[in-house]
């Protein structure tokens, strides 16, 4: 980065708010934007963040919730996960969720901030979700490219044969990333935001990630898959009732 970053915020749904990594010893989910805030101060020293992120969210959510809030704090650095929520409702609109995550950025980036999103990288090999949700992984990673060149905004380049694409980075749930995979975000947004010698962020571990079995599979359907489509039938969300863990700009120290 050229100008050292001072002000960080994180906005977007569940991949944000670090569901799916080891806990602080407070409770407070971790995740790659507390790592990465961690990232940018031990590089350019004292940055202050904030963390308006809240899991379930939609893309249409973010913005009614989170964008004024994160843009009177005037951040430098914005990161955004968005979209994926979308996704996993029966209608899909690309054109209606194209034009909400334009919102969104436009004016975080009228005001120069640098932005990084997060594609959706292939799961297809980690759940069977990625099969069913394929084709809309592609369009969603379509819009964040061209939300990319419209806006000047830096995706970290989660590409074929990444350690996204492996079990070991992702959680039980296989919705979320696992311990490991938001450390390797964090390290993927830090280098594409120029923070050097960040380490070889996309490489897979060596040795083979997990078998699935028939009885792993129940397991997970039963634990995971099974609550999601209640909620979904009762129009209930993993975020209700959540507020946003760091609501405030202050400087970064990790939760006691």
């Amino acid at each position: 980065m050229t100008t050292p970053p001072r002000r960080y915020v994180a906005i977007g749904d569940s991949l944000s708010e670090g569901i799916g990594d080891e806990p602080w010893p407070d409770g407070s989910p971790r995740g790659w934007t507390d790592r990465l805030a961690e990232l940018l101060a031990a590089h350019h020293g004292e940055v202050d963040y904030a963390n308006l992120a809240v899991r379930g969210l939609r893309a249409h959510e973010v913005l009614a919730t989170q964008v004024e809030a994160a843009l009177a704090m005037e951040p430098d650095v914005v990161t955004l996960t968005a979209g994926m929520n979308d996704l996993l409702r029966p209608r899909f609109d690309p054109d209606v969720l194209r034009a909400t995550l334009a919102e969104i950025v436009a004016p975080f980036t009228a005001k120069g901030a640098r932005l990084v999103v997060v594609p959706i990288p292939d799961i297809r090999s980690v759940s069977p979700a990625g099969w069913l949700l394929a084709r809309r992984r592609v369009r969603l990673n379509e819009i964040y490219a061209w939300l990319s060149t419209e806006h000047g905004m830096e995706p970290p380049a989660m590409t074929t044969g990444t350690i996204f694409e492996d079990r070991r980075a992702w959680a039980d749930d296989r919705l979320h990333l696992s311990s490991l995979g938001h450390e390797r975000l964090a390290m993927a947004a830090a280098d594409a935001l120029g923070v050097p010698d960040v380490g070889a962020w996309a490489a897979v571990p060596q040795g083979d990630p997990p078998r699935t079995s028939l009885r792993s599979e129940v397991a997970w359907a039963r634990r995971h898959l099974g609550p999601w489509v209640g909620r979904r039938l009762t129009g209930r969300s993993s975020g209700d009732g959540v507020v946003a863990k760091r609501p405030d700009l202050t400087g970064w120290r990790p939760p006691a």
